[in-house]
């Protein structure tokens, strides 16, 4: 069951809730005919509730929102970037353990 913790990025949004974000931003680039993507989501749900009030979790479909992951030069999804203060921290590309999610999380904590 998807966490009601991770949001919904849109290029419209995206500004504002990641980028002007107060704390670090786990951003999922998606699709929905994606099989690695849906694989990780439960993963990136349990980082949302794990970290919730630390990290705030979302995830962006890639083929409604296509301009944010150009932005980003997303190529590869799953792709998830964490980000800090506005900046890319660091990306993952492709269905990962849970381990890799909290190391790169740990990098901006």
């Amino acid at each position: 069951m998807a966490s009601e913790k991770v949001m919904a990025f849109t290029d419209a949004n995206f500004d504002g809730e990641v980028l002007q974000s107060d704390i670090p931003v786990l951003v999922d680039f998606w699709a929905t005919w994606c099989a690695p993507c849906k694989a990780i989501a439960p993963l990136v749900d349990g980082v949302a509730d794990e970290y919730s009030g630390k990290v705030k979790v979302g995830k962006v479909n890639v083929d409604e929102n296509p301009a944010t992951p150009g932005k980003y030069g997303v190529r590869g999804i799953p792709t998830l970037i964490l980000f800090k203060g506005g900046v890319v921290i660091d990306q993952i590309v492709g269905a990962v353990p849970k381990s890799q999610l909290d190391a790169l999380i740990a990098k901006a904590l």
